[in-house]
């Protein structure tokens, strides 16, 4: 089942383009244009994570996140055009989990997305399999063709990631926002090594893999399928 997020903006073509670019990442949307509208959604879809306007119609985003709180601790991510300190520590002691100031591109906000989701409960299976790999979030145990494999916490965070979106393909600073919920460009270039000690570990032939792909130019991905 898809993660479903409910996405919250008085502007229509912020929708738009917030639900497209969640939609091709394979998230389910839905959308609501004001305070209460999102307040009615939120009750009829019970989403996995809210993304919300600060600024709204009728009730505030602040308003709308304070009403969620009292019956969920779904994650929220604020949208703002604000940017002093005391707006960012006013939201978050309302209960928004994370900032995204206007304007922002989409890759961000799916990031943050993604970050928010990973850092929150019950949002991924405890076991993942994809093909020959079956992997154990809560134990942090992996298995590669029956047989049990021994990774380092970064290998085993990466290989978690790419397998809860098998074929979708990831920059490199957007798996080091996955996995460490930060963006470091001076350390882009380490996820190669960590990939390139990872294949060494999991694939029958490290240097032509079956399971950890990369796509030139952009980043990597998990086969779906082996081959």
């Amino acid at each position: 089942m898809a993660t479903k997020i409910l996405v919250v903006d008085d502007e229509p073509w912020v929708v738009q383009a917030i639900r497209s670019y969640l939609e091709e990442a394979h998230f389910e949307v839905v959308s609501a244009y004001d305070g209460s509208e999102a307040l009615a959604q939120f009750g009829r879809h019970q989403p996995d994570l809210v993304i919300l306007d600060w600024m709204l119609p009728e009730m505030d985003g602040l308003s709308v996140a304070q009403r969620v709180r009292e019956i969920s601790n779904v994650p929220i991510i604020m949208l703002t055009a604000r940017v002093d300190e005391e707006d960012r520590i006013e939201g978050l002691e309302t209960g928004a989990d994370d900032y995204v100031v206007k304007p922002f591109s989409a890759r961000e906000l799916e990031a943050r997305v993604r970050a928010v989701l990973r850092r929150s409960t019950g949002k991924t299976p405890p076991v993942l399999e994809v093909g020959d790999l079956r992997l154990d979030q809560a134990q942090r145990r992996l298995w590669v063709l029956g047989e049990p494999v021994e990774l380092t916490a970064m290998e085993f965070d990466l290989l978690a990631f790419l397998m809860t979106y098998p074929g979708r393909v990831f920059t490199r600073l957007e798996l080091l926002e996955a996995v460490r919920g930060e963006t470091y460009e001076s350390f882009e270039r380490s996820v190669d090594s960590h990939i390139k000690r990872l294949r060494q570990k999991i694939e029958p032939d490290p240097r032509n893999p079956r399971f950890v792909l990369t796509v030139f130019g952009v980043g990597y991905k998990l086969a779906k399928e082996e081959g």
